[in-house]
């Protein structure tokens, strides 16, 4: 079969993405000599290495978790910080939106981060923790006002019945927080994924990729602290 023949087989879409293959550009290297020990720091490192290019919302990462059937599930969300020392990845959710009780069901979870301006991915898993309703309650009011109104609706996930339900919705969140602006919404879950594993990898246009990856020792006189080893692309 020619090769326009075989192209004539192909769907648009197929098509189409043939056409754009991925990282065909010059992308920043990955030195894997003296990286810290803690992945953590190289995470802080690499995310504001991302805002410095110009990355577009290089917070938002995808968290997958597991519902009760064993099936997986991911969105994305935006990480509120990292805990460098305790190698914890620090986001928010509704404690009764379906992530919220995925958690509470199974405690574990992985996050995802790709930027493709920098072909640079970035893998976490580990446990989950939830923070204290204290702490819970300070991230929620260090918010924007957009982001409290939002959490106070509530309902995420929840079938709609119409725009016109969502902005009467907001209208009485609206006027809760006006009668008081320390209003907290009680879903409100400040979470730390503690990571016992965390890739790094670095796309190449040639594909030699470079993944570099941590392991948490979980026993022994060492556990704690991190082992690091190079993977084939």
């Amino acid at each position: 079969m020619t090769e326009q023949a075989k192209a004539k087989d192909r769907s648009a879409l197929a098509q189409l993405l043939l056409e754009h293959p991925p990282m065909a550009r010059e992308l920043p290297g990955f030195a894997v000599d003296g990286l810290p020990t803690n992945p953590a720091e190289l995470f802080g490192e690499w995310l504001t290495g991302a805002f410095e290019a110009g990355v577009p919302d290089p917070q938002v990462v995808t968290l997958s978790t597991v519902d009760t059937d064993g099936c997986p599930d991911a969105r994305v969300l935006a990480l509120r910080d990292v805990d460098v020392t305790g190698a914890g990845w620090v986001f928010a959710a509704d404690a009764d939106s379906p992530k919220g009780r995925q958690l509470a069901a199974r405690p574990r979870a992985a996050l995802t981060v790709y930027w493709p301006l920098l072909g640079r991915q970035v893998r976490v898993r580990g446990m989950v923790e939830a923070a204290s309703p204290e702490d819970s309650a300070l991230d929620f009011l260090g918010r924007s006002p957009w982001s409290r109104l939002a959490c106070l609706v509530g309902h995420q996930s929840e079938p709609l019945s119409s725009f016109e339900a969502y902005d009467s919705a907001a209208q009485e969140a609206e006027l809760l927080l006006e009668a008081d602006p320390k209003a907290v919404a009680p879903g409100h879950t400040v979470y730390v994924l503690r990571a016992s594993e965390v890739e790094f990898w670095q796309g190449d246009s040639a594909r030699r990729h470079v993944r570099v990856h941590y392991t948490r020792n979980e026993v022994g006189a060492v556990a704690g602290a991190w082992s690091r080893t190079l993977l084939w692309p």
